[in-house]
Formats: C-alpha cells, structure tokens, sequence
C-alpha cells in the first residue's frame, strides 16, 4: 500500500509539473495592411462582383471547362496529394491507437521427446493486455501532431487542385492566344503576297527597280517564316494540356485544332480585403496546420523525458493437448511497470530542442507564406491593371494601322504614294495585330493568376468535403 500512495504522488506531482506545455509559442504575426495597394477598375458600368468558387467557369468556355474538370480528375500531382492524405489519415490513425488498451491472442502446441521417455505434450493459449497510463500526455501530442498533418494534407490537395486548375487555364489561353496570332500572320501574310504581285509587275512595266521588288519578296518570306514556329508552338502547348489532363500527348491536338477566341472572364471579381484573403488560401492553412504539429511534437518530445507507466496483464491455459484447453490450468499475471530516464547522455533534451528549432521553421515558413501571399495578389492586381490599359491602347492603335495600311495600298495601286509606305504600314499593322492578340491572353492570364492568388474559391470549411479516398466534393476548391 505504501509502495501505490508513492507512485500516485509523484506521478500527481511530476503531472502538476507538465501542466503548461512547453511549445505555448505564439505564430509570429505579420502587419496585415487593410486594403490592397492598387484598386482594380471596372469595366464600363459594370462592377467587379464575380464569385471564385469555380472560377474557371467565369470565361464562359466549355473546352476550358472541360479540360479543367478532367485534370482535377486524372492529374498525377492531384492523385499523389490525395495519397499522401490518406496516408496521413492513417499516421493519425495509428497515433490515436497508442492512447487505447492493446489485446493479442496466441496459442501454441509443443511435443518433446527425450530418449526412450514418452513424448511430453504441451498445449497453451492464452490473452495478453497492455495499457499505457499516458500521464505526462506524450502519445495526445503525438495524436495531436498527427491530426495536425492529416489537415494539412487536406489543404496541401486543396493547393494541388487549385494550381494544376490554374495551370490548365494559363495553357488554354495561351494556346487560344498563339492561335489568333497565328491567323493575324496569315492574314498579313495574304496581304503582303497581294502587295508583292503588285509590286512584280510593277518592274516587269519598268516602273519600280528590281530593290522594290525585293524589299516586298522579302518581308512576305519574313513573315511566312512566323508560321510554322507559331503552328508548332500550338502543338507544345496542346501536349502539355494532355500532359496535365494525364493524357497521352497528341490526345487534345483534334478537339483544340479549330481556333476559338481567346477566353475573356466575365466582368466582376469579388475582391476580398487582405486579411480574408490569407483566410481563403489552402497554402496559408498548409502553413498553419504544420506549426500546429511541429508545437504538439515539441510537447511530446518534452513528455518523453518523465517517466512512463505500463499496466500489462495475460490470461492463459495449459494443457497437455489442445482438445484438452478447456478443462487445463489457469495462470493469471499482472505486471504494472514504471520506466524513468536516469542518464542518457542528454539525447531527450536534445530531442526536444531539435523539435524547437523545427517549430521555429515552420513559424518562419508560415511569416513567409504570408508575405508571398500578398504579394502574389499586389502583382496580379498590378498586371491586371497594367494589361487592361495597355490592351486598350493597343487596340485603337491597330485599328488606327489597319485604316492606314489599306490607305497605303490603295494609293500604292494608283502610284500615289511609293512603295516604303506600304512596306512600313504593313509592319506596323502587323506588329500591332500581334500584340493585341498576345495582351489579350496576357489579360485573360492576369486574371487566372488573380483568381489564384486570392484563394480559388477554397474556404477553411471545404476541409469537410474531402471524402476518406482524398476526393473532393464539388469543384471549389
């Protein structure tokens, strides 16, 4: 009795002990600014007012919709996150096992003889217990750690989904946009070839030198040359949409040969303040959740350097035969057993001071988390911004070459004006073609990136609809 009244009361003290943990370590903030740095503007008089969650659907594209449904299926990377969820489903799974009682049936049988003696028979079976008295909390900071990285598995497949959806649209629109550009070549390329017929039998008639003639030969071949880099550049791009729908890569090349338009949003994003945003990104959850468990691992290494209490106890019967179990001896054992670290050379407290030093890793990685999360929606802003105004003066500026390109030609047809005029006004047309039709993708991107950047749609209460396989619910996140 003397010997229980001492285990109890120093197990209650060395407890009082351990009552605070050890890794209460506030997250180091960041100062958060109220509003972003650079306002987004309307377009005309309608106000940014379209939602994230499926944003995709917000370029009115059934291709790109398509294509995006079929690599949040089928996408390798999105598959090995949803793995490694259920693998960490299964890490705190065998955590949350140690805090239980563990029950093992064995039996055996055993026949010995010894020269000309008879043969002795043995035959047992029996139930052995084990329960670990977790006083000093190191295996619930074990589970705790655990289900710490399971939630941050569950947002690691959030960021997966929402990236390979980012990177799908990022590819269509670029393929849509080399697209377009590949029919503005070919259309100045028409023009420059009409020009060149003029300009041939303008010298056959001695009217224009022969450098007339090659000055024209010369910017058709220039141009042509554009074509078939262009065409395989459209073909790379299709591979690669293959390759992140999972798909062999000629697989998209038939059901993206006919040129759409290049996809624009709908007019509207709901442009959160900064610190709701930082509440919307898988990524900045991901952080989270792994200082959580670095602070429940630093607490069960700190658990680890108190002593441990065991309880353990089998059941068993012996007999000569295994028929004969049921009417055999009976042997009861009960074992309690308390285990104290006394010198280990210091490798428990290195132990919890290697988990310190983790923690204050994953508290620097979330303090950067953050940061990059801000400036990913400053910079989105800020190109948003930048192409919208830049797409705007790009296109009265080519619509300005097209009326002054067909002026040129028709005056070169009447031999108004001479042959440079229209060399440069066809360049200039040209050049400016292309360039509308690239900030239109570059502006169509901006907003992909934005989309990205504040979240995707994803919310802290997604976490739920991630079934026990990894898959997710809807298309949210």
């Amino acid at each position: 009795m003397l010997h229980r009244i001492v285990l109890v009361g120093a197990a209650t003290l060395l407890s009082a002990c351990r009552s605070v943990p050890l890794s209460s370590i506030s997250t180091p903030g960041v100062a958060v600014p109220a509003a972003w740095s650079t306002a987004l503007q309307s377009h005309g008089d309608m106000p940014y007012r379209t939602g994230l969650t499926a944003w995709w659907d917000n370029f009115d594209d059934p291709m790109l919709t398509m294509l995006v449904g079929q690599a949040l299926k089928d996408n390798t990377n999105v598959m090995s996150a949803q793995a490694a969820l259920r693998q960490a489903r299964a890490i705190r799974d065998v955590a949350g096992a140690a805090l239980l009682p563990a029950l093992a049936f064995s039996s055996s049988a055993q026949q010995s003889k010894t020269g000309s003696a008879g043969a002795n028979r043995v035959a047992t079976a029996g139930i052995d217990a084990s329960w670990e008295a977790d006083l000093f909390g190191a295996n619930r900071y074990g589970l705790r750690a655990a289900e710490a990285s399971t939630n941050a598995a569950v947002t690691t497949l959030a960021s997966a989904r929402l990236s390979i959806a980012a990177e799908v649209a990022l590819a269509y629109i670029q393929l849509r946009g080399t697209q377009a550009r590949l029919a503005i070549a070919r259309a100045n390329l028409g023009s420059q070839r009409e020009t060149l017929q003029i300009t041939g039998w303008r010298v056959q008639a001695g009217l224009l030198t022969a450098l007339e003639g090659e000055q024209a030969r010369a910017a058709s071949e220039q141009t042509e040359a554009q074509i078939p880099a262009l065409e395989a550049n459209i073909a790379q791009i299709a591979h690669a949409l293959a390759l992140l729908c999972a798909l062999p890569p000629a697989r998209l090349q038939a059901q993206l040969a006919l040129a759409r338009p290049v996809p624009q949003p709908r007019a509207g994003i709901v442009l959160s303040v900064p610190a709701e945003t930082l509440r919307q990104r898988p990524d900045i959850a991901t952080a989270e959740h792994q200082v959580r468990a670095a602070m429940a691992r630093v607490d069960a290494a700190d658990a680890l350097r108190y002593p441990e209490f065991r309880l353990a106890g089998s059941l068993g019967l012996h007999a000569a035969s295994l028929t004969g179990l049921a009417s055999g001896e009976v042997a009861r054992t009960i074992l309690a057993n308390v285990a104290a670290p006394l010198l280990d050379g210091g490798s428990r407290q290195a132990q919890v001071r290697a988990q310190q030093a983790a923690l204050e890793q994953a508290q620097l990685s979330y303090r950067e988390a953050i940061l990059a999360a801000l400036k990913d929606v400053e910079d989105a802003l800020l190109a948003l911004e930048s192409d919208r105004k830049r797409l705007s003066h790009l296109g009265y500026a080519a619509e300005a070459a097209a009326n002054a390109e067909l002026l040129a030609r028709q005056r070169y047809a009447g031999g108004v004006v001479d042959f440079q005029v229209v060399l440069d006004t066809q360049r200039s047309l040209l050049a400016l073609q292309d360039a509308v039709a690239s900030t239109s993708a570059d502006f169509s991107a901006s907003h992909v990136r934005l989309y990205k950047a504040l979240g995707g749609g994803w919310s802290r209460g997604h976490a739920a609809g991630v079934g026990p396989d990894g898959a997710v619910d809807g298309q949210a996140q």
